[in-house]
């Protein structure tokens, strides 16, 4: 109840400095209302009849909590993932699936229950999965890919970057400097490896470097078996962590074509062995869609809320350290 009365104060004072010259409008949601999913359909195809394409949009940083916005927790893409697949399996109309993804990655856990997700309904459903990657579909959104039956990039799309990163800060030199002295007593020499208040040992970086040698050999295994063709003498450099382009992901055996929704839409409806289909969006209820390039609105981590002129910036979690995410070990393509 607090926080909504904040909100409605804040949104009140928003309002002032707004200018007078036209009407102002604000949807505040309580959160008794249906939030089921709903589809809608974007492109209405003559002959489908009741046959049918769903897109699934993977979007933003990936990890398994809910992101924050102006007037409170947003989805959880995992959830979502899941909530969406499970739509799916239930329309029997729905032949195929657009997996649309512009994601950076996430962490290195969320990015394999994705995956997993799509690798189980393929199997339990025998529909076919087309990924399309968008503007950025690099480190966890590919692994996410390679679950896809086929995979199209636009020449412009950014993708790659195979790897792992543990980001880690240290402030103690400049604790040392100004005659700060923390100390930590632990269980044992390795319980607070990774402290910002210390620094890491040669046995805590081999342990951490350890860890991120069995990510990376999973997401490398994850690669291979889905692109077969890369030839072994060039496998070791396409997984070294660079990025690419559409184009480029084509030539290095990353992706099966460089092409758009509308090929990606062939595409599903060939493997479905349909001829013609409706397009079709997973909604939330008031989510409006006008076109096949709508997405489900998400607001990533780091973003800022912003009511016209008057800007209102609201801190994540406390569980959020480092780059506006948790702490940990990524799938990730970041140029913070």
């Amino acid at each position: 109840m607090q926080r909504l009365i904040l909100t409605i104060l804040a949104l009140l004072a928003a309002s002032l400095t707004l200018p007078a010259c036209g009407p102002v409008t604000f949807t505040l949601d309580t959160g008794g209302a249906n939030k089921r999913l709903t589809s809608s359909t974007v492109i209405d195809e003559p002959g489908a009849g009741a046959t049918r394409v769903a897109i699934i949009d993977v979007t933003g940083m990936i990890y398994n909590a809910s992101r924050r916005h102006l007037l409170g927790r947003g989805e959880n893409p995992v959830s979502l993932l899941h909530e969406k697949l499970q739509a799916v399996r239930a329309d029997h109309n729905v032949k195929a699936v657009i997996l649309r993804i512009n994601s950076p990655g996430g962490t290195v856990t969320a990015s394999d229950a994705m995956y997993r997700q799509i690798m189980r309904f393929k199997a339990d459903t025998a529909k076919p999965v087309i990924a399309l990657m968008m503007d950025v579909t690099a480190s966890g959104g590919y692994y996410i890919a390679c679950a896809a039956d086929h995979s199209i990039a636009y020449p412009s799309t950014v993708t790659g970057s195979i790897g792992v990163v543990m980001q880690l800060i240290s402030v103690k030199p400049l604790m040392t400097r100004w005659g700060i002295d923390a100390q930590a007593i632990t269980s044992g020499p390795n319980k607070a490896a990774g402290s910002p208040l210390a620094t890491l040992t040669d046995e805590q970086r081999a342990i951490f470097q350890s860890l991120v040698d069995d990510f990376h050999s999973r997401f490398t295994q994850v690669v291979r078996d889905a692109r077969p063709n890369i030839p072994p003498d060039r496998f070791a450099t396409v997984t070294d962590g660079r990025i690419f382009s559409g184009a480029q992901a084509l030539d290095a055996g990353l992706i099966d074509q460089v092409g758009d929704l509308y090929d990606a839409f062939s595409l599903a409806k060939r493997k479905a062995g349909v001829e013609h289909a409706d397009l079709i969006l997973y909604r939330r209820p008031a989510a409006y869609a006008g076109s096949p390039y709508a997405t489900t609105p998400n607001t990533p981590p780091n973003a800022t809320t912003q009511i016209n002129l008057a800007q209102f910036n609201f801190a994540n979690d406390a569980v959020y350290h480092i780059g506006g995410a948790p702490v940990g070990f990524y799938y990730l393509w970041s140029l913070d």
